[in-house]
């Protein structure tokens, strides 16, 4: 019998959590529910599950803290909801390390649709891994190891988020290749991901400021177009 996947929802509105957990039941996801951000905590390390849905306005420990705590130990999926709508809101929920978000009130079909694409994309991480020993590029004073999910740069090691670090493997894995923006949210977040592609512009201007040019490469601007990684 295949196991079920485990949803973690996280929202201090009973009645949007018990919806929410009932469109995933009837989807056959087991589902636990936690009130606050304390709770959320707790919960993610007994129940361990394969996925969060996660609120930002929460009592006590807010959701932006919830998925900075979650992300310093943990790289299972998380979802974040909100009734936040700016474009900055998003961009700061996916450089914590979220890997989608929704806005509120959104749709259940469309919702059930994105745990489903995420968790897809999710599973299909390991096949990739094992079609390679490692997945390294090195540049002078660069390398990006997408086995550990680090990255050294001039000897040290630099902190980055996942979807950085994935930002700048993949341009760096192809050197001299423009992408358009649409391209590389379509890489990087997935062609289900719907979203503004300022939030490609918003990782490039982070990695910009941990990863200082260099005489033999850079992240190089393509007016109109997008980016690429440019290496002499």
């Amino acid at each position: 019998m295949v196991n079920k996947q485990k949803i973690l929802i996280v929202d201090d509105d009973s009645n949007i959590a018990e919806l929410i957990s009932l469109y995933l039941v009837k989807e056959c996801y087991d589902t636990q529910i936690a009130g606050d951000g304390e709770s959320a905590l707790e919960m993610f390390k007994s129940f361990q599950p394969d996925l969060i849905l996660l609120d930002l306005m929460l009592p006590g420990i807010d959701g932006y803290a919830v998925c900075r705590e979650i992300r310093a130990k943990s790289q299972v999926p998380i979802i974040m909801l909100s009734a936040k709508g700016e474009v900055f809101d998003k961009v700061l929920g996916l450089e914590m390390g979220a890997d989608d978000y929704m806005e509120k009130p959104f749709d259940s079909k469309e919702l059930v649709a994105r745990v489903k694409a995420v968790l897809r994309r999710t599973r299909m991480a390991p096949a990739q891994k094992e079609e390679t020993d490692d997945k390294v590029v090195s540049y002078p004073d660069l390398e990006i190891n997408m086995t550990n999910y680090s990255v050294t740069y001039k000897g040290q090691r630099v902190e980055m988020p996942p979807k950085e670090l994935e930002l700048l493997y993949f341009l760096a894995a192809s050197p001299n290749h423009v992408f358009t923006r649409e391209q590389l949210l379509d890489q990087i977040w997935g062609y289900e991901y719907i979203g503004d592609t300022r939030t490609v512009d918003v990782h490039i201007k982070r990695l910009r400021e941990k990863i200082k040019d260099h005489d033999k490469w850079k992240i190089a601007t393509i007016w109109g177009i997008g980016y690429k990684f440019e290496s002499v």
